[in-house]
């Protein structure tokens, strides 16, 4: 089989040392057979040792010899288009790791030669701001205390500091048995700091607030052809067939470089992990083809939210927050002006200062306030001038609005940051997506807790549902403007995974239920409350969405999020009284029979909805327009909460012979049940994709099909040009309709004489087998044995 330039779907591996690149290549055959097109790979550039992401690249002359090295690559790549399928790989442009100054040699370099180090020019430092010193946060108190501690050390030809490493200058090192620590440290190009100080002192740009993730400048075309060599060599020679870009919004000129990359590759298959907010448009003018899917992921959430629940919902919110005392606004563009405005003053505040210093003389005595309320006032991740200036307009709007005080200071600053070429604007277009990410999806979303399937990479809370007729104008654009844009559901980013918001998103359709069951697990006859109610509402979600789980990761989430949230302990001030009650609450979960009780007969309920549309949010996604990339082992349920939860390694073994069983009882006729085997996922996401990949023909078009009869607002239909998709959403109001609990599929009746108009031609239902005449069908009869259906015309029957 011909590669075309595009997938047609993608299969995401995270590679690691513990899964490297041989032995990506050995699951190759099992990939195949589930129907993926294309192999899609996490970062193989050498990464910091141990890391199990590889997002803190260290090196980028070769592959990671920790993840296989060139012959793992040249293994997995001969696997895959052995077969007739793709090579996607994910690359890291913006930040190198810098953890352990020694595994990076451009960074040891720049420590030891300062701004005469051959590779100064790859990283942005503001080396005026020191007397031409990098500073480096990793003290616990000072250089003199650290030196008399003798924690500060030269040894071995090199400055140490416990377990961090440091190179000396040139002649700096003093002669003799007694060297005094603190004195070689001051002849150095680079000064090591408190750690609390990078908060606002820092002279370096990070990746976000993260000090061990130093930016680097592939704005410089020196730089650029440094740190792609290797990559552009894999397109070259074969081994890769796309990259996907990570983080662009860091870039000073995101637009060029993806120019760059596309005149180095030969235009090959490109994307980007960009974050669009709201309404906000993918800028036409990059040459990319399209995004990494959040977008799509948004969509397929919201139109399985029942959108009667949110009264309901607020409500709830808004008694345990007054029960708890927890303040706050509850308004979401509030809450985000709140937490932005709260990073650009803290963790970012170094950013901030450092755009104040690029602006010229005189400057107002109050610009890094007025900046800083700009950023925190940006609607989007950022601009790219002359781009979306209309976003720099509007912050301006609203910074005045909030801050009339500022308004000189903001009428003097705007020209600047308008002007595409001053380095102000340059530097504040790199510095707003920083906000929003520390802001938004690190810190306000686990504060806004009414629905935590709502607070997803991508999505905007504030857009509670959408209607049926929405999510189809979505997808005609998608198809009309970006068609080759993956889609996802799940990914190493999303707070949950797919099949934790699925189940989540089945509590909007019974609030006041769920806010019984809730009010019952904070009392004192349940596990008790952590004393900050909102909160509760996000771990008792998590939990019940991912239930059953173990009990270290239930504490993991809760460490993490209740620190995210930064409202009743923090990462750098732990309040201990709370954290002690909050994991006393979760050990409760697990260790109380009559909380446990209480929890297993909930999950037992609702579980059959949150399969249900689990189920229909796979189908959507695997046949609605773009590239589906299905994140690794979520062909079967995808329970994991956030990172590094959802980076747990996957039993392929398992699945394998589940889809060698899973094939040979379809063949005898035989089909799977729903149920906590996944069995039923596995065959809805190998059909779906194995239809995909062998008939695009059927996948050219998107038309909305009418779902008629009193329960037509429990469906979505749709023709992508003979492959029709048929889908149901608020399962649990339609299992009422008959008064019958939660089911995976309809119950008798409760369908009644609701039907969906496909084209008057033969078709079969690629997932049962069942053939229909086409016309008005009886969804009593196409959703009778699941929730969802996948019809294509009736000569494709062999491909199941």
């Amino acid at each position: 089989m011909n590669r075309g330039r595009e997938p047609r779907s993608t299969y995401r591996l995270q590679v690691r040392p513990s899964f490297d690149l041989h032995d990506a290549a050995s699951v190759v055959d099992y990939l195949d057979a589930l129907g993926a097109d294309w192999v899609y790979l996490s970062p193989i550039l050498p990464s910091r040792s141990g890391s199990d992401h590889g997002y803190d690249v260290v090196g980028h002359d070769e592959v990671d010899q920790a993840r296989g090295g060139p012959a793992g690559l040249e293994a997995v790549a001969d696997a895959a288009h052995g077969r007739g399928r793709g090579i996607l790989v994910d690359i890291v442009p913006n930040h190198v790791g810098v953890a352990d100054a020694a595994q990076n040699p451009w960074w040891w370099s720049l420590l030891q030669h300062g701004p005469d180090s051959p590779h100064a020019d790859a990283f942005d430092v503001d080396w005026a701001l020191t007397g031409g010193r990098l500073r480096i946060p990793v003290l616990g108190g000072t250089v003199e205390e650290a030196a008399n501690a003798g924690d500060l050390r030269v040894e071995h030809g090199e400055l140490r500091y416990f377990d961090h490493r440091f190179p000396l200058a040139p002649g700096s090192a003093d002669d003799g048995a007694e060297v005094d620590a603190a004195a070689v440290h001051d002849r150095q190009h680079y000064e090591l700091v408190h750690w609390t100080r990078a908060d606002a002192e820092l002279n370096y740009r990070r990746f976000f607030a993260v000090n061990e993730l130093a930016g680097i400048r592939v704005e410089d075309p020196a730089v650029f052809d440094a740190t792609h060599a290797e990559i552009v060599r894999w397109v070259r020679d074969g081994l890769a067939d796309g990259l996907r870009v990570d983080h662009p919004d860091g870039l000073a000129a995101p637009a060029e470089y993806l120019d760059r990359l596309a005149e180095a590759t030969g235009d090959a298959y490109l994307l980007v992990e960009k974050i669009l907010e709201g309404d906000e448009d993918l800028p036409p003018h990059w040459r990319t083809d399209g995004t990494t899917g959040y977008d799509a992921l948004a969509d397929v959430d919201r139109v399985l939210i029942d959108p009667d629940g949110e009264a309901a919902l607020d409500a709830l919110d808004a008694r345990l927050r007054d029960e708890t005392g927890i303040g706050g606004p509850t308004d979401w563009h509030e809450l985000i002006h709140e937490t932005k405005r709260g990073i650009a003053d803290g963790i970012l505040r170094s950013e901030v200062l450092r755009l104040e210093r690029l602006l010229p003389e005189p400057r107002p005595a109050d610009a890094a306030d007025a900046l800083a309320e700009l950023l925190a006032c940006f609607p989007v991740y950022r601009s790219y001038l002359p781009a979306g200036r209309q976003h720099l307009d509007a912050a301006a709007r609203m910074a005045r609005a909030h801050r009339p005080d500022l308004g000189a200071a903001i009428d003097a600053l705007l020209p600047l940051l308008a002007d595409p070429v001053h380095p102000v604007a340059i530097r504040f277009q790199q510095t707003s997506g920083m906000v929003m990410a520390k802001g938004v999806e690190d810190t306000a979303f686990y504060r806004y807790t009414r629905l935590g399937s709502l607070t997803e990479v991508g999505g905007d809370p504030s857009e509670f549902a959408i209607t049926v007729d929405l999510f189809h104008a979505r997808q005609e654009r998608r198809l009309a403007e970006w068609p080759h844009s993956m889609t996802t559901l799940s990914t190493h980013d999303t707070k949950r995974g797919e099949d934790v918001r699925a189940r989540i998103d089945a509590l909007a359709e019974v609030p006041e239920r769920w806010a019984d069951e809730l009010e019952w697990l904070r009392s004192t006859d349940g596990a008790g409350s952590t004393g900050d109610g909102p909160f509760d509402a996000l771990v008792w979600q998590a939990l019940i969405g991912a239930w059953p789980l173990e009990r270290e990761r239930a504490h993991a989430y809760a460490d993490k999020a209740s620190r995210e949230a930064s409202v009743s302990t923090h990462w750098t001030r732990p309040d201990e009284a709370f954290e002690s009650r909050m994991h006393a609450v979760i050990d409760r979960a697990f260790d109380d029979p009559g909380v446990r009780a209480r929890l297993d007969a909930f999950v037992a309920w609702v579980a059959p909805a949150g399969w249900s549309n689990s189920l229909s949010a796979k189908l959507l996604q695997l046949t609605m327009p773009g590239v589906p990339d299905v994140y690794q082992g979520s062909e079967l349920w995808e329970t994991s909460l956030v990172d590094p939860d959802n980076r747990r390694p996957v039993d392929f073994g398992l699945r394998r012979r589940m889809l060698a069983d899973l094939d040979a009882a379809v063949a005898r006729g035989e089909l799977p049940a729903v149920d906590d085997t996944a069995a039923a996922k596995l065959l809805v996401t190998s059909r779906a994709l194995r239809l995909r990949r062998d008939r695009p023909e059927w996948f050219t078009r998107y038309r909305p099909l009418d779902v008629v009869d009193l329960a037509s607002r429990h469906a979505i239909a749709f023709d992508r040009g003979g492959a029709v998709t048929v889908a149901t959403r608020l399962p649990i109001g339609l299992a009422a309709r008959v008064d019958a609990a939660p089911a995976a599929s309809a119950p008798p009746g409760a369908w009644g004489d609701t039907v969906v108009i496909t084209p008057r031609t033969p078709l079969v239902d690629m997932l049962t087998g069942r053939r229909y005449e086409g016309g008005a069908l009886p969804l009593a009869d196409v959703l009778a044995t699941y929730p969802v259906a996948l019809l294509a015309p009736a000569d494709s029957e062999e491909a199941r």
